[in-house]
């Protein structure tokens, strides 16, 4: 049975992905590694023609010379160094960028 913790968690993604607007989801994949990790792949598609692609990986062994890492953002052109956010923060600042674009 999972933890209590990574239940939460999993639903507070699964909320915010439900409340997205001028949006679908293409893929949502749960792979559930031990009772505290879970491996989620998630595709979302913007009405903008942008699309979203997550992964949240355990130990993702690459862009190790980032201050960061393993933490990291890919841009269009480049890669760079970020703080560990949750996918619901990237979920959110993808809506914004989406939106920016459109007008």
């Amino acid at each position: 049975m999972l933890l209590n913790h990574l239940s939460k968690y999993l639903e507070s993604v699964e909320r915010a992905i439900r409340n997205l607007e001028g949006a679908y989801v293409e893929r949502y994949e749960e792979e559930i590694l031990t009772v505290n990790r879970v491996n989620l792949r998630i595709r979302i598609r913007f009405q903008t023609g942008h699309m979203l692609e997550l992964n949240e990986a355990p130990n993702t062994p690459h862009f190790q010379e980032l201050d960061t890492y393993p933490h990291h953002k890919h841009l269009s052109e480049r890669v760079i160094a970020v703080e560990r956010p949750t996918i619901i923060d990237v979920i959110e600042e993808a809506t914004l960028l989406a939106g920016e674009t459109s007008v």
